[in-house]
């Protein structure tokens, strides 16, 4: 065979340089062999004779000159072609020379085929892209489903990811639709578990427009509620709404829990109604969290409905569905349901835990189901379970508080048998209960043990020690608190001060003086109220005895006020300043910002003491400096040529009487010395206090009428009355005392040193000793 027989098989091809638009229009050959050329087998018998082959531009023409006809290249022989090139040369410029030298000009169909046979994946992302370097090159989504495929299988998901930003920049600058590529890589990724590269992708293609499909979807959600990351998932299923794509129901056994378990349960149910609609059976975790939260939400009727719907489908409860039920209903307070559950719990053969008896026991308890609580909790014991210090604690305080002191007792020693430590409220609520029962020896024992057990015990006596004050029981108190001192147990001063107030209350003046001395000792200080009160005890004592203990506690307060009291029965010698100029001093040393209704108290006692000591003088002095002071502002009223009136409706009565008469001194000499006549005169004493003045004033024959809560009289009858003597020497407290006035009968008219509690028996008229 000759030299053109040869070449007429054996054409070298020119790599082609593809410059301009990529639709090149082919252009055939024209020339043609002239002579005949003979086609000889192995054996030299002739095949076939005819004109040569034409030539044909390599990688440009589909076809070969058979004679005189155009002889196509069969597509399965291209691609077995490419293929075969491809296997051989892998990768690399060398696959690109052989490429271009190819005898046919491939299209992307021959490509597509090719890829579907090349399996190794950096072989075919070589041919891809080689191809996509061809001026026959179209983008297609089959081409990229393989190989994403390939990649896929090889686990080379940073290939992907490469690949991927190809496949964006391919669709942003055609106008191609590559959909099933977008969600296929989307899909590879989030199964594979790529979750921020997955989630990336995913807005990268909403951003492109592309239509995401329902798997891709519920991949991507599936991904991150298998990543607990709900919020992520509800995010996706948003837009999966807005796509109006529908959840698949493996989907729907991750999202609804999920929607239930964070709280977004009426998307939940709705997602339920619309999984059942679509004749999707639910599975026992959706009926599961359904249930359970429901009830954690307080939807306990859609919860027991839901529970009941999962009993006729078939499904059997597990043992945390009934404790979730139980749990609910129980903090509900809907006990007998919970109960009703936990027995059919306990035929379905499951055995209640430890948590569960526990809740049981304690929410019975404390709702004051003692009688249940106390058998569920021997049903526990018997069970083989310990009761927690907590069960114990809920039982022994509901027996306590129902005051059970034996049920409470056994509990406590059961407690400490079984080698548990009972709880600060545990101890209080049984020291209360010792305390309410007066069972001062066990109470002690107690709380010794409770400081055996480590707890601070101060505070816990004292409350014991409160619960004797409030309740009365004095005797058991001053116990109480002598054992708190032997103990070396410490209490605060306000109890020792409730204690003391108690004692003086019921007369026991001996066993006060301690308290007080202990009070004052421990660096608290005795305000004026307290000193003020101990005056109004010893201003209503009758017993010369019980005056020498009352003289010996206000001595003990230390009081800057017992001194103002020494030395305002001491002579002017001792004291070297007038009466008046003394009780000024002492009225000037007040904080009147704190302690005005103190000082209103003290003056009221104080004067109620005086005059009982006969001291009026002392008295007037008191009642002056109070009035300059402002402590009665609204007293005395002077309203010009109208009306003068006094008000002493806030008074105690010896103060009421001293600032009568001294205020009448005051109108007289207004009256007399400036002339100034008044039309009328009031005395508002109030109903309490109007007989006790009316009878002092009728001794002296005063003009004042009596009404219902006033005395009342005319300017001019009063001026008439002040110009006799008699009312002069009265009004100057110059009238000789009488032997028949006795101190003691003086509490009668002092029935109490506070204003507001008064005696309505009618005194009898008082006629003032002289002055000292």
């Amino acid at each position: 065979m000759g030299i053109n027989q040869i070449s007429s098989f054996h054409t070298l091809y020119k790599t082609p340089n593809f410059i301009g638009n990529p639709r090149i229009v082919r252009s055939y050959c024209s020339g043609e062999w002239t002579e005949d050329i003979e086609y000889l087998d192995e054996s030299g018998s002739v095949i076939y004779s005819g004109k040569g082959i034409r030539s044909v531009e390599p990688g440009l023409d589909d076809h070969v000159m058979v004679g005189g006809l155009k002889k196509p290249f069969l597509n399965a022989s291209a691609v077995a072609k490419i293929v075969e090139v491809v296997k051989r040369w892998k990768w690399g410029p060398e696959l690109e020379t052989q490429l271009d030298k190819l005898q046919f000009m491939p299209n992307m169909t021959h490509i597509t085929q090719a890829l579907k046979v090349v399996k190794d994946s950096d072989a075919s992302l070589s041919l891809f892209r080689w191809a996509k370097r061809q001026s026959w090159y179209a983008p297609s989504d089959e081409c990229y489903d393989m190989l994403f495929d390939g990649l896929n299988q090889s686990r080379d998901f940073d290939a992907i990811q490469s690949l991927f930003e190809e496949l964006v920049q391919e669709s942003s600058g055609n106008e191609v639709s590559l959909f099933s590529a977008y969600n296929r890589v989307i899909q590879f990724l989030a199964k594979a578990e790529k979750l921020e590269v997955s989630f990336c992708c995913f807005k990268k293609a909403q951003d492109y427009g592309c239509k995401i499909d329902t798997q891709t979807y519920n991949d991507l959600m599936m991904l991150f509620l298998n990543k607990s990351l709900p919020y992520k998932a509800f995010e996706i299923y948003e837009s999966m709404q807005a796509a109006g794509c529908l959840l698949d129901g493996s989907t729907y056994e991750l999202m609804i829990p999920s929607l239930a378990k964070s709280g977004r349960l009426d998307a939940a149910s709705k997602l339920f109604q619309e999984m059942k609609e679509r004749k999707f059976q639910p599975g026992f975790s959706i009926f599961a969290s359904l249930v359970d939260s429901m009830g954690k939400a307080g939807r306990l009727d859609t919860s027991m409905k839901i529970y009941m719907e999962m009993l006729g489908s078939g499904l059997r409860p597990s043992a945390t569905m009934f404790v979730s039920l139980i749990d609910s209903y129980t903090k509900a307070g809907k006990l007998d349901t919970a109960l009703r559950l936990w027995e059919e719990m306990k035929a379905a053969g499951f055995r209640p835990n430890f948590g569960l008896y526990t809740m049981i026991i304690e929410s019975h308890a404390k709702s004051g189901k003692l009688d249940l609580a106390t058998s569920i909790f021997k049903e526990m014991e018997k069970a083989g379970f310990l009761p927690t210090p907590s069960t114990y604690s809920s039982l022994l305080e509901m027996h306590a508080a129902s005051g059970q002191v034996d049920s409470a007792m056994k509990l406590y020693n059961s407690m400490i048998n079984a080698g548990l430590r009972p709880g600060l409220s545990t101890y209080t609520a049984l020291l209360t209960l010792l305390a309410n029962k007066k069972l001062v020896d066990v109470a002690a024992k107690i709380l010794l043990e409770m400081k055996s057990m480590g707890y601070s015990i101060d505070v816990s006596a004292s409350d014991v020690l409160m619960v004797y004050v409030k309740d009365g029981s004095i005797e058991l108190a001053l116990r109480w608190l002598s054992f708190m001192g032997s103990s070396g147990i410490r209490t605060n001063n306000f109890i020792v001060r409730q204690l003391f107030e108690s004692c003086m209350k019921n007369g026991l003046y001996e066993s006060a003086k301690p308290l007080l001395e202990n009070y004052v000792n421990s660096a608290a200080k005795v305000d004026l109220i307290l000193y003020t009160s101990i005056l109004a005890y010893l201003v209503r004592c009758q017993e010369e005895h019980n005056e020498r203990h009352l003289m010996a506690i206000l001595g003990a307060t230390k009081h800057k006020a017992h001194a103002f009291m020494c030395g305002l029965f001491t002579g002017p010698e001792q004291r070297k300043q007038p009466v008046l100029s003394f009780v000024r001093e002492f009225f000037q040393g007040i904080d009147y910002e704190l302690e005005e209704g103190a000082a209103r108290y003290f003056v009221n006692v104080l004067l109620n003491y005086l005059v009982l000591m006969g001291q009026i003088n002392r008295a007037r002095c008191v009642w002056k400096v109070a009035y300059e002071n402002k402590l009665f502002p609204k007293a005395i009223v002077f309203d010009q040529h109208i009306a003068w009136s006094l008000d002493v409706r806030n008074l105690s009565v010896g103060a009421a009487l001293i600032a009568v008469v001294h205020t009448l001194h005051r109108f007289r000499k207004r009256m007399l010395y400036y002339g100034v006549v008044p039309r009328r005169i009031k005395l508002v004493t109030g109903p309490t206090l109007k007989i006790v003045v009316a009878q002092m004033l009728s001794s002296v024959e005063s003009p004042f009428e009596v009404s219902k809560v006033v005395l009342r009289a005319t300017g001019d009858s009063v001026m008439e009355w002040f110009k006799k003597p008699i009312v002069q020497q009265f009004l100057l407290n110059e009238i000789p005392s009488r032997a028949d006035i006795l101190m003691h009968k003086l509490n009668i008219l002092f029935p109490s040193s506070a204003p507001e509690i008064r005696s309505l028996t009618p005194p009898k008229p008082l006629i003032a000793g002289k002055g000292i």
